[in-house]
């Protein structure tokens, strides 16, 4: 299996800054978002405040840096990451059904908006899954929920839809998916997850709905899901100034870094978090490390 350098999660202004400054630094990488770019920047009006790029909208930014990523010969992986696990001198990205090895990570994955749902954190891993991907045969044969938060969620809900028996689509934003026998949307408001040892059903504002899981498919997920162990500030990853995490050889820049969430903040973080990367790089190499 191919170890990277450097795995980049996200592919806003702080993820894509990040990739092109290590492919600037020679260093191999593998950028895991949507090739669309973050919904958050195409929906932006206008950008009064980004440097050389005066009242430029949103698609027309996303459009640019799309370009620039294409220049570089940067290549974008439609993938998801569930999970980022710590395995000592490397780690390894849960997407989907694939397992990605990297020696360095850096999350420029967004901060979750809105509150987890009651009931969420307590099944998680008992019945609440953010993968559908990984989790679809443990339901074979049985009726799942799917509350549909990100652009990939109608795409999950058809793949669901293939291994299990019935698929109850809550669409909170988005396209819907297309219509098939055992897809049935619900135009309702998830309210809280219900369970004993496991879940049994999702209660929404009209009702409940007997389930045996409910998958919870949001563009960010919360940074101590996606990164076990590592030190939090609420929905923000605590980190540095060189954006190095509490858990070595993971950086953090972007909204996920914290407040203020600005483009320009976002992609400065990017690039730094990326020379810190090259340096951790060349630190636990053994070779002398020169400032940048």
């Amino acid at each position: 299996m191919e170890r990277y350098d450097i795995a980049i999660i996200g592919t806003g202004p702080a993820g894509i800054s990040a990739a092109l400054t290590a492919k600037l630094r020679n260093k191999s990488i593998i950028l895991l978002g949507s090739a669309e770019l973050s919904p958050k920047l195409t929906k932006a009006h206008r950008i009064d405040n980004y440097p050389g790029l005066p009242q430029i909208s949103g698609e027309d930014f996303a459009r640019r840096l799309r370009e620039q990523l294409s220049v570089m010969e940067i290549h974008v992986t439609e993938k998801q990451v569930s999970t980022v696990y710590a395995m000592g001198d490397y780690f390894a990205l849960q997407a989907g059904e694939d397992m990605i090895e990297s020696r360095t990570v850096i999350v420029a994955s967004g901060v979750m908006q809105g509150k987890l749902l009651p009931g969420e954190e307590k099944y998680l891993g008992r019945g609440v899954s953010y993968c559908a991907t990984c989790d679809a045969r443990l339901y074979q044969g049985k009726t799942v929920a799917v509350i549909g938060s990100s652009a990939e969620a109608p795409r999950e809900a058809e793949f669901l839809a293939e291994i299990v028996e019935k698929v109850l689509y809550f669409p909170v934003q988005g396209e819907l998916p297309q219509e098939r026998s055992n897809i049935t949307v619900l135009h309702e408001k998830p309210a809280e997850i219900l369970g004993d040892r496991s879940v049994t059903a999702l209660r929404t504002d009209l009702g409940d709905h007997e389930v045996s899981c409910v998958f919870v498919l949001r563009d960010a997920v919360m940074p101590d899901k996606l990164v076990p162990g590592v030190e939090t500030d609420g929905p923000h990853i605590r980190v540095g100034m060189d954006m190095e995490t509490s858990i070595p050889g993971l950086f953090a820049c972007g909204d996920i870094a914290g407040r203020p969430y600005q483009y320009v903040k976002a992609a400065g973080q990017g690039n730094v978090a990326a020379l810190s990367a090259v340096r951790h790089l060349l630190g636990t190499a053994g070779h002398n490390v020169k400032e940048e």
